[in-house]
């Protein structure tokens, strides 16, 4: 999570990656991507800013998926110095984009490989990121992921790992607990939050990596 720029033309990225865990680096892999894909963010802070205040969809998409692929790019390369097999060396993204600005409320989404971003409204989870088979990125496998939409007082927005996704769109017990306790008044604290995040389903032993942030 990471904070670039001051007053309310800042924005706040929070980001986060998974790979396999039974390849070599993997770990390595996903904090070399978020931070790559982090640093680049960062320099196009002002662009982003302007384009999230304008509306402009397009702009994003393209600035975003451009910032993504040169982070997976770098990935490679980094593979291939290291020995490594490039297709292992490698980790789903997430990045989600926060104005500071509290009238602009416009929430940006992106990333490629496995992962998800959910949204729960009204107590009903929606998936925010249908393949986007218009827009494939360079090399990461599962396509390039983006959505912008508008968040309304009350929404959780919940950023994960493949790990979580999977079964939050495979199985209903999941999604239905965690709307249970997260649509109450208040968010959970820190160890209630860590605890909902690893509930165990049969079949479902990945790693879980999520972030979540509750709109006031």
């Amino acid at each position: 999570t990471a904070r670039f720029g001051s007053g309310d033309d800042a924005l706040v990225l929070v980001a986060l990656a998974g790979g396999d865990r039974a390849a070599p680096g993997a770990r390595e892999a996903a904090a070399e991507l978020c931070h790559s894909v982090a640093a680049a963010v960062g320099r196009s802070r002002q662009r982003l800013a302007e384009d999230i205040r304008a509306g402009s969809r397009e702009a994003l998409r393209s600035g975003l998926q451009r910032l993504t692929d040169r982070g997976y790019g770098r990935l490679r390369a980094h593979a291939a110095e290291l020995g490594l097999d490039e297709e292992g060396y490698t980790a789903g993204l997430r990045g989600l984009l926060l104005p500071v600005d509290p009238q602009c409320r416009t929430r940006v989404c992106f990333g490629a490989g496995a992962g998800g971003f959910f949204r729960l409204r009204a107590g009903q989870w929606q998936d925010l990121e249908p393949e986007d088979t218009a827009h494939p990125p360079v090399d990461a496998a599962g396509g390039f992921r983006f959505r912008a939409s508008v968040a309304r007082p009350g929404d959780t927005l919940l950023l994960c790992s493949g790990g979580l996704a999977a079964p939050m769109r495979e199985e209903g017990l999941l999604p239905a607990e965690l709307a249970a306790r997260w649509s109450q008044a208040e968010p959970p604290g820190l160890a209630a939050f860590l605890a909902d995040a690893q509930l165990r389903l049969k079949g479902y032993a990945d790693d879980r990596t999520a972030a979540a942030v509750w709109e006031a």
